[in-house]
């Protein structure tokens, strides 16, 4: 689609003031004042001459001794006005060669001996009338060296000005390139002539949101197909998600095949120091709008410039609300623009301003959820094209099966250490192996095999991770084990252990404390074996305290406190709780209630599974690793086994 009206000529760019000319005008005038200050008619004489023609002919009218103490001492001659007009042989003196009167010097000579000269002068200036004598000067003239020495001090101090002005005004030659331009928006433009790569096909797993985002793009292209029924097209679209699901991805795909102007600006850019700066770089933005429509305004991490205003008093800033209010305006305010389309991305809808979330602003709200089991697949498939080498046993369904909760910048992620692996390696293609170690890498952190661990330690973790083992081989509700190691891995994991959960959004009472009971496994392990306590299990502890206050305060679980939900995600709870002390008193008691259940459950399990326990952690303490078919042949196959579906892990 081309942009401009037909038989209307692209503008071209003015050049703006660049301050190099002002750098090449300060040495033109610095040069033009040297060189007009010079005589170029002085004539060179002789101390001789002087003595023999000058003196006695009664033209001289004064002397400049110049230098005197020094090795290139000379003496400048200055003839009398009336001598200089009236006399001939001065004729080629009376103008310099640039056009001007010549008041300089006239004659010139070198001294011999400045001493000897003056003794000279002196006997002749004592046989000389008064009004007739000769006027004598001494001067010591500077060296262009010593006249640039001298102005090195100016010249770096203006450099630094110069400098800091240039960093302080962004550079130069750019929108902002002048500190006087600081209100300008900064603003990515993208049109006919940057046009982005990415489309709808570059974009997977994410088809609900793609429907609703062509939408858009349909009607920028087709507008006639709505209007003719009476239709608008929403004037905003807030795109919601978790970090890395690819709500940035889509607004490039957007930009991509959308084919009008499209406007790139991220929320932190409107935040300045200076008073007002915000405000004016929201009115800049949509004035080029305007002047583009109809176009698209994406505004990514919004919630720098549109959190609420007037929730916490403490933290409140002017600037920040009064840009927002200007945006505010802009998006429906009394003009009404037509053509202009909003499109913004935020993780954090919940701090968002009510006012910008509204029905004219933001018309439509798409939420990107991190992928399912299908999404995932479908991830994989585009991410692998730029593989060009796969083993045979490489499935996107097998690889999606292994990255549960994942987004899809950790799937992007996932396939490029893969392929990091395999070239360490010196592999000729990335085969499954290489995969699982990549996995393993971004949940576990880098594998640590040179770790010293005594060999004590070395048994607590083992019986920790088999512990973690067993009650996720024997608890019907708790997920299956895919794979437990004792390597250590990341900054502080000892050991991990991996699981196979089904995909599901919906939670029972009886399947979140099957989920404790397992997170409890290897604090339990550890005190039926050695009867101590050690600090592996600081991570776990922290996830099911987590877990069981969220059954008792959010997901009404508990008998005693009731079915009442304390989450509010609009509300600051950092001073003040919603509930009494009474209440909170109860929460805590039934919290610890909860856990202590559920502890017991876990011991008792443990107990009486204590030979296969001892099992596990010996070959553990032999192989390092064991997988979901070493379990098999050692404590027998699982009885609640289903077909799994994704991973997930548990790190101690």
């Amino acid at each position: 689609m081309d942009f401009l009206p037909e038989n209307e000529e692209p503008k071209k760019k003015k050049g703006g003031f660049n301050s190099y000319w002002l750098f090449g005008l300060l040495i033109v005038a610095l040069l033009a004042t040297q060189f007009l200050t010079l005589n170029l008619n002085i004539k060179q004489t002789t101390e001789d001459e002087f003595f023999r023609k000058l003196v006695p002919s009664g033209d001289v009218a004064q002397i400049t001794i110049v230098n005197k103490d020094r090795e290139d001492a000379r003496v400048e001659v200055y003839i009398k006005e009336d001598s200089l007009k009236a006399k001939k042989q001065y004729s080629d003196f009376k103008q310099n060669k640039m056009g001007f009167a010549n008041k300089g010097p006239l004659y010139s000579f070198e001294l011999t001996s400045a001493t000897s000269f003056k003794d000279k002068l002196d006997a002749i200036q004592n046989q000389t009338p008064f009004e007739k004598l000769i006027k004598v000067k001494n001067e010591t003239q500077k060296s262009i060296f010593d006249l640039l020495l001298s102005a090195l001090p100016f010249i770096l101090l203006f450099g630094v000005w110069f400098f800091l002005m240039r960093k302080a005004s962004g550079g130069m030659g750019g929108p902002g390139g002048q500190i006087f331009n600081i209100g300008k928006s900064k603003a990515n433009l993208y049109d006919k002539d940057t046009k982005v790569s990415v489309t709808f096909d570059d974009v997977a797993g994410l088809d609900e949101a793609k429907e609703e985002v062509k939408e858009v793009v349909d009607f920028l292209k087709n507008p006639k197909k709505y209007t003719a029924l009476g239709a608008k097209i929403p004037k905003g679209v807030l795109l919601v998600g978790p970090p890395g699901t690819g709500k940035t991805l889509l607004a490039k795909a957007m930009a991509g095949e959308a084919q009008v102007p499209f406007f790139s600006i991220s929320g932190s850019d409107f935040v300045e120091m200076f008073v007002g700066v915000g405000a004016s770089r929201v009115r800049d933005l949509f004035k080029q709008a305007r002047e583009k429509a109809p176009c698209i305004i994406f505004i990514d991490e919004i919630d720098a410039v549109g959190r609420a205003r007037g929730k916490n008093m403490m933290q409140s800033n002017d600037e920040r609300e009064s840009t927002l209010n200007q945006l505010l305006v802009e998006m429906d305010g009394f003009s009404g623009d037509k053509g202009i389309i909003m499109l913004a991305a935020t993780n954090r809808p919940d701090v968002l301003d009510s006012a910008l979330l509204r029905p004219g602003r933001f018309d439509r709200q798409i939420s990107i959820d991190k992928p399912d089991q299908k999404g995932r697949e479908q991830i994989f498939k585009v991410h692998l094209k730029k593989l060009t080498k796969l083993g045979p046993n490489v499935t996107p369904e097998k690889l999606a099966s292994l990255t549960p909760g994942f987004a899809g910048a950790e799937i992007a992620n996932v396939c490029n250490e893969a392929a990091l692996v395999a070239a360490r390696k010196e592999k000729t293609q990335v085969e499954v192996e290489d995969f699982n170690e990549a996995v393993d890498r971004s949940i576990g952190g880098l594998e640590k095999k040179n770790k010293i661990i005594s060999p004590h330690e070395k048994e607590i973790i083992a019986y920790h991770e088999a512990g973690h083992a067993i009650c996720g081989w024997y608890l019907e509700h708790a997920h299956p084990l895919l794979k437990v190691t004792i390597i250590p891995r990341g900054i502080a994991a000892l050991g991990y252990a991996q699981y196979l959960p089904k995909e599901q959004y919906l939670y029972r009472t009886e399947q979140l404390l099957d989920e404790i009971c397992m997170t409890l496994g290897g604090r339990a392990a550890e005190e039926i074996v050695f009867g101590k306590i050690s600090t592996g299990a600081q991570n776990d502890l922290q996830r099911i305290t987590q877990l069981s206050y969220a059954m008792v305060t959010v997901y009404g679980m508990n008998e005693k406190v009731g079915n009442v939900s304390f989450y509010d995600p609009q509300q600051d709870t950092t001073f003040t709780k919603p509930y009494s002390d009474d209440t909170a008193k109860v929460i805590d008691e039934e919290v610890r209630k909860l856990i202590d259940t559920a502890y017991k459950r876990t011991v008792a399990l443990l107990t009486e599974k204590r030979e296969q326990l001892n099992k596990i952690a010996e070959a553990l303490l032999a192989k390092e690793i064991l997988f979901k078919t070493d379990l098999d042949d050692l404590i027998g196959k699982r009885t609640f086994d289903e077909e799994p579906i994704p991973v997930a892990i548990a790190i101690d």
